[in-house]
């Protein structure tokens, strides 16, 4: 908020709306509710979902989901333009590919979960992400993609095949699959286009209102408020835009 020309009250009325909006909030809603330019609200979004960015660095324990997702539009509602440069190929060419991780809820707390932006789903990445965030020796649930094999040298790995099934016991990926649901909702109700570069920040954003659901609104809200101090976000950096810097 540092030499912000928007006001205090606004800045805390756009951080509640976003950490209590279930399904996000657009840059044109933060616009008409706040009085300000529509250029304005999405940079203050922006600046706020970094408020929301989880800097623990907790390993996930116990029992554990991993899966990942594509996240874009339909290849038979692109423009003409983006679909020839798109290609031909399955439904996933093109999209962004977003790998979960999802420590499952316990007597002690609730379910929570890591969603990153991964450039792609090879064994080297996938397993990459699973070993920087979840303890050796922990149970590990995914489906039967091949990058996931060769965990079980660290992990207690076990996958479901969904070409057959979708739960076997308690194998299975429900909790993420849960959390994929919540996370294209924003997407395909609220924020519709989003650019691969800026899909971390949103996906910032979901996490928390994901891990802190069992809060109200007003805990939600003083947990954003905390996450400002030490961290800022410049126009340039939000953009990319530095010019002959």
């Amino acid at each position: 908020m540092e030499d912000s020309p928007i006001s205090l009250d606004k800045w805390l009325i756009g951080m509640w709306l976003i950490a209590s909006a279930k399904n996000g909030i657009s840059s044109y809603e933060l616009h008409r509710a706040l009085g300000i330019t529509q250029k304005s609200a999405w940079f203050l979004g922006h600046r706020i979902r970094l408020a929301l960015q989880s800097d623990s660095m907790e390993k996930l324990s116990g029992e554990v989901e991993a899966d990942e997702t594509y996240i874009g539009g339909l290849a038979r509602n692109m423009h003409v333009a983006r679909n020839k440069k798109r290609g031909r190929g399955t439904g996933g060419v093109g999209k962004a590919i977003v790998m979960g991780i999802l420590e499952r809820s316990s007597k002690a707390k609730a379910s929570t979960v890591e969603a990153k932006h991964v450039p792609n789903a090879r064994r080297a990445t996938v397993q990459g992400e699973i070993r920087q965030h979840v303890v050796s020796g922990s149970h590990v649930f995914t489906d039967a993609l091949q990058s996931y094999t060769g965990l079980n040298t660290e992990y207690v790995h076990q996958a479901v095949d969904h070409a057959k099934e979708y739960v076997r016991g308690n194998i299975h990926t429900n909790g993420l699959e849960n959390f994929w649901c919540l996370l294209k909702r924003c997407f395909k109700g609220t924020y519709v286009s989003v650019e691969p570069f800026h899909l971390f920040r949103y996906l910032d954003e979901e996490s928390f209102r994901f891990n802190n659901r069992e809060d109200n609104d007003g805990e939600r809200f003083m947990k954003a408020v905390s996450g400002m101090s030490g961290r800022r976000l410049t126009y340039k950096v939000l953009t990319g835009n530095f010019g002959g810097e």
